[in-house]
């Protein structure tokens, strides 16, 4: 049989329903994650609850913002945020022709040539020259135009005398002239050697026509000879003459006359 309560402990019991009814009254609960522990949260306003030396307000959209209200543990190694530097916005570079500042241009994004479009002149200035041009005009090779630093920029274009030939580069004229004296030296040598490759060209074009005009001439005495003579008559040639100027040697034969001209290997 069960043993009633006493007096003490029925006002003990009401008192704690009270207390009970008083808490959820005020929505304060126990920590989620301390469910089974005695201790409780303090309520300090509507929207701000202190739980262990933490204190969380309540954002009003599903989540509580931290704020540690505690003393900083002591071993705990304070974190150092370094500012970040201010960004600097690039210089603008200076047009070489008015000296004012610019942007952008065709002829610096081209050729990395700081003149700004408004000083930009294609036809004296700022010209173009294709790639065969420079290497015959400037006597460049190609290792000039493609390995030598700084490094030549470009732009392609289609070839105006036939499209299946290739896109043709361009290059800018001031910076191949300017190339042009880094592989020379100076102007009076780029000139001397524009002179030997000029005279070097003669040569070898005089020699060839002298060449053509030496086979022509053997042509034409071959085609004089009588073969028909050959069959009842045997040559029976003189001494040998060398011609240096047509480089090639003659004998003539002592019966009929028959001069025959040949080179020697």
């Amino acid at each position: 049989m069960s043993k009633e309560l006493t007096q003490s402990q029925k006002d003990r019991i009401e008192r704690n329903r009270q207390k009970a009814l008083q808490l959820r009254k005020s929505k304060v609960v126990a920590h989620p994650y301390f469910k089974n522990s005695p201790c409780a949260v303090e309520c300090l306003d509507k929207n701000i609850i202190r739980f262990e030396g933490s204190k969380f307000t309540d954002s009003g959209g599903g989540f509580l913002i931290e704020e540690v209200t505690g003393q900083q543990d002591k071993n705990e190694i304070p974190t150092i945020v370094e500012d970040l530097p201010a960004i600097c916005i690039p210089d603008q570079p200076t047009c070489e022709e008015c000296k004012e500042k610019f942007g952008d241009s065709f002829l610096l994004k081209s050729f990395d040539y700081p003149v700004c479009d408004g000083c930009r002149d294609n036809e004296e200035k700022h010209s173009l020259i294709t790639r065969t041009d420079a290497r015959n005009e400037y006597l460049l090779k190609d290792c000039d135009l493609d390995k030598r630093e700084p490094l030549l920029k470009f732009i392609l274009r289609k070839n105006p005398h036939n499209v299946r030939w290739g896109d043709m580069k361009l290059y800018l004229l001031k910076q191949i002239e300017n190339r042009a004296m880094d592989v020379w030296g100076s102007e009076e040598e780029l000139e001397k050697q524009r002179e030997l490759r000029e005279e070097k060209r003669i040569m070898a074009k005089t020699k060839k026509y002298n060449k053509n005009m030496k086979a022509l001439r053997m042509n034409v005495r071959s085609s004089l000879y009588n073969k028909t003579t050959t069959a009842s008559h045997e040559h029976e040639f003189g001494s040998e003459t060398y011609h240096e100027e047509e480089d090639n040697y003659s004998h003539t034969c002592k019966s009929c006359g028959y001069e025959e001209t040949f080179e020697k290997m």
